[in-house]
């Protein structure tokens, strides 16, 4: 064997910031549950500043700090041996109404992680491991990291992109948001569009529990609901307008959840389909989005479809030729890409 050692180096280089990345995950998760990118954000503060201000204590503080100046998700000064945030870090570390709010993604990442052991086996067997089975790090980190980016593009970008649903809302609809998990874009067009009423449908009880408890706290529980049902079997007819987000690939058989959807909206309703940013060809998507898809996609989407029915097993980088088949399979006329941005795709499906 020949080695190049400059190659070598290269990725030894890699492995390095990998590593260091993957015990930072946990940092960063720890500083968002006790609200120290928040506090830091005010002002430069030491450890014990920090420490005191969030009432934690001092020694772990000071090597948390360290650590984020390490990584480059804090600033430190020297002389006044303070640390802080620039502005750009606090508005992707510490406030959750910014489009660009990443500590979920730690959280979600971290809770599949705790599903590795689980999928050896399965990778032996061929078994799938149900989105159910995953801890619950997992369903809030999802909700934390996927609801800024629904906020920031949903109600501006994505329903304007589709032909006549905006007005179609605006005047007063019925929606049915499917694989709704926590409910975070259901509440979000209701907030919108007021004049509309709204179901979300998961078959993930505790998930529909916590969609409830925040349609109250928010309070559209008046025209908002969230019930317990499939993609295949959820009730209702004559929907206006059925949207599914980030999880069409996650489905056992999504051809037959075409058809489903297909059945229960209006004669002119709209399904739009959202899902993450693939091309069709995997070598246009050896990227550091697809990176980080395809991993995702290894630990939860293809092992969650293997779990069910079919198990078509589409995966997170599926693309749009794939996810044309599976909607004109099930029945659909139309179907186009409506709008994009660098993390998800929009379609368009009509009947």
């Amino acid at each position: 064997m020949a080695l190049d050692m400059n190659k070598l180096n290269d990725f030894v280089g890699k492995f390095v910031q990998d590593f260091g990345a993957s015990l930072h995950a946990g940092t960063v998760v720890i500083g968002e549950s006790l609200g120290l990118y928040k506090a830091l954000a005010e002002h430069p503060m030491t450890p014990a500043e920090l420490a005191s201000k969030t009432q934690t204590d001092e020694r772990y503080v000071r090597e948390w700090l360290s650590a984020q100046a390490a990584s480059g998700y804090a600033m430190y000064d020297p002389a006044t041996q303070q640390f802080s945030l620039s502005e750009e870090q606090a508005f992707a570390l510490a406030d959750e109404n910014s489009p660009a709010y990443l500590p979920g993604a730690f959280l979600a990442s971290l809770g599949a992680l705790k599903s590795v052991p689980q999928l050896i086996d399965a990778f032996r067997t061929g078994a799938g491991y149900g989105w159910h089975q995953h801890d619950a790090w997992l369903f809030h980190g999802t909700e934390k990291f996927f609801r800024p980016g629904y906020a920031a593009h949903l109600v501006s970008e994505w329903i304007p992109a589709l032909d006549g649903v905006e007005a179609r809302l605006k005047a007063g609809a019925t929606v049915a948001d499917v694989g709704c998990g926590h409910g975070a874009s259901t509440l979000l067009m209701a907030q919108a569009y007021p004049a509309s009423r709204f179901v979300g449908y998961d078959y993930h009880g505790p998930s529909i529990e916590w969609a409830n408890r925040a349609a109250e706290r928010a309070g559209v529980a008046d025209r908002v609901r969230f019930e317990v049902a499939a993609a295949k079997t959820y009730p209702g007819k004559d929907y206006d307008f059925v949207a599914v987000f980030d999880c069409l690939h996650d489905m056992g058989d999504p051809v037959g959840a075409s058809r489903h959807v297909l059945d229960s909206l209006k004669p002119d309703g709209t399904w739009m389909i959202v899902e993450p940013f693939a091309n069709d060809a995997l070598q246009d998507n050896l990227n550091p989005v697809g990176r980080v898809f395809y991993s995702a996609s290894t630990m939860i989407c293809t092992p969650a479809s293997r779990a069910q029915e079919v198990g078509l097993c589409l995966g997170a980088q599926a693309g749009e030729a794939r996810m044309r088949n599976v909607v004109t399979e099930g029945g659909f006329r139309h179907f186009r890409r409506a709008t994009e941005t660098p993390f998800n795709l929009i379609y368009e499906a009509r009947p």
